[in-house]
């Protein structure tokens, strides 16, 4: 899964995203599960991808059991990038997240 980051700060929201993802793969007993790319900037904001694993989802959202479900969105994904934002949103941190396959898709006009 590809997860674009638009950010105010790249360092430090480079640095909250990967420690709740570090916490993640620890808790799934993960390793080396996703990567945080180099960004471009532009108009005052840092753009970068994270590309995460979706083992660690899939396992994620058996360990979450019921409450992976109530999360908001109708697929894996979209329910994990919920999750993601809101723990994420805790941090107080200029950030928007989305997933970057569907970015791509609504940018060319196929839903």
């Amino acid at each position: 899964m590809n997860i674009n980051i638009s950010a105010t700060d790249y360092d430090k929201t480079s640095k909250e995203i990967r420690t709740e993802l570090s916490l993640l793969e620890k808790s799934v007993h993960g390793k080396n599960d996703f990567v945080i790319t180099d960004y471009e900037f532009t108009f005052g904001w840092y753009f970068y991808v994270v590309s995460i694993n979706l083992d660690i989802i899939k396992k994620f959202a058996e360990q979450m059991g019921q409450d992976y479900n109530k999360l908001k969105g109708k697929t894996m994904e979209k329910k994990f990038l919920s999750w993601l934002t809101y723990k994420l949103n805790q941090k107080k941190l200029k950030i928007k997240l989305a997933i970057k396959e569907e970015m791509e898709s609504s940018k060319f006009g196929i839903f």
